[in-house]
């Protein structure tokens, strides 16, 4: 078995850069060529600074997990979906609880998004399948490749939406009922899209199954670029999550409504918004209002109702807590929460080990992003997470970067980690 070989195209974000020059060419030409057949889903078109659009559902991610299907059968590896709307391509072989190996992350993206969050985890699990088969590897476990649904939250406002609703954090029905900006319930989309909407929910015995999983993802920062390291091993995940408030006011005519005499729901936002940014200074927390929705929305009407989101992070749960403790007059409506999350002790060590076997040297940090992976840990699956070095520091921006040479970096350590944890003994 093997995946069909590059054609030996570029994608137009590693230009001047040839497989050749890095730790593992043939990795390399793997990586460059299925980023390639990417390239244009949802893409930037002539002008870069557009970046990606792919929220999830959408017909371009919908494209990309057609393409994820061939591209994971093209390597001979078993494709299904499970009852969360997750891909899975697995690699099979006798099994039983806690047996498996599974990696990967997601393709959905933010609007506008980076090329590399998201895809890179998922393209770098096929490639390192391939380099495994490459080197006549007969695994002693299952191993599987995950292409995580809607980990971006971009379409019904909650992240993670696949994974938790996989491990039951969120409960099916109100996955279900989510709306997106256009009015459409989740539940019509997905059953649009071919979900089997009857077995809808959580998979305990799935999870069960699970030894290890690992993601590769882009970092989303730049700590490795400040260290000099291409690439990192997660140590832990901050405290976060999502609130929703609604601010009220009354709808009047824009023209004869006298400024001392309106009820403008949006200046008590803007107020609010400014006030935000002062809680995160005062706590050292981060706090970010990303999205509103204003009623009735017409430019000459008065706003009557604003709904706002607050994205809300800190280094500690007492931080993120004494900051939402200081929104609470406005009672906040907690929409999604994921705890501080420590990851996998053993898991941690291996990738740091496989880390340094690769590049002779392992690097250790936390991130403030939210991550499937994360989920999985706190419902008892042992995770761990790779960083690949972002050569820009920007993330959830077409601005987000990493070298082919980094990238190749990453997948390698991917690639022996998941040898050592698959070797026939």
């Amino acid at each position: 078995m093997g995946a069909p070989r590059g054609s030996g195209a570029v994608p137009r974000f590693w230009q001047g850069q040839t497989p050749k020059t890095t730790l593992d060419p043939a990795l390399a030409g793997d990586l460059c060529a299925m980023f390639s057949e990417i390239e244009g889903v949802g893409g930037p078109g002539e002008d870069p600074s557009r970046g990606y659009t792919r929220s999830a559902w959408t017909a371009q991610d919908l494209a990309l997990r057609d393409w994820f299907a061939r591209r994971a059968g093209s390597l001979g590896l078993r494709v299904g979906t499970d009852s969360a709307g997750n891909q899975w391509a697995w690699w099979d072989s006798p099994h039983g609880p806690r047996t498996a190996v599974t990696c990967g992350s997601h393709l959905d993206s933010v609007p506008s998004g980076g090329a590399f969050d998201g895809p890179l985890g998922v393209i770098s699990s096929l490639a390192a399948v391939a380099s495994l088969q490459r080197r006549g590897l007969t695994p002693s476990c299952p191993l599987a490749i995950v292409n995580f649904s809607d980990e971006e939250g971009a379409r019904f406002g909650i992240a993670c939406v696949g994974s938790r609703v996989l491990t039951g954090v969120l409960d099916a029905e109100r996955a279900l009922g989510l709306v997106d900006a256009e009015g459409r319930e989740a539940r019509e989309i997905l059953r649009e899209a071919g979900q089997d909407l009857s077995a809808y929910g959580a998979d305990p015995e799935l999870l069960a199954s699970i030894a290890t999983h690992i993601e590769l993802h882009v970092e989303q920062g730049r700590a490795l670029a400040d260290k000099g390291a291409p690439v990192g091993v997660a140590t832990h995940i901050w405290p976060h999550g999502r609130w929703r408030i609604d601010i009220g006011g009354e709808a009047n005519h824009a023209g004869t409504t006298p400024m001392g005499d309106r009820d403008d729901a949006l200046v008590a936002a803007a107020a609010l918004i400014l006030r935000v940014r002062e809680i995160a200074l005062a706590r050292g927390a981060r706090l970010t209002v990303g999205r509103l929705g204003i009623e009735p929305g017409a430019t000459n009407v008065i706003p009557s109702r604003v709904r706002l989101w607050v994205d809300a992070r800190a280094g500690d749960s007492a931080t993120l807590d004494a900051a939402l403790a200081d929104l609470a007059e406005w009672s906040p409506l907690n929409e999604s929460l994921t705890p501080a999350t420590s990851f996998d002790e053993d898991v941690r060590e291996r990738l740091c080990a496989a880390s340094t076997r690769v590049l002779g040297a392992a690097t250790a940090e936390g991130t403030a992003a939210g991550h499937d992976s994360g989920i999985l840990q706190d419902a008892g699956v042992p995770c761990g997470m790779i960083f690949v070095r972002n050569a820009t520091g920007f993330s959830h921006t077409p601005r987000e970067y990493a070298t082919l040479a980094d990238c190749t970096a990453g997948a390698a350590v991917l690639v022996e980690t998941l040898e050592e944890r698959t070797r026939a003994r």
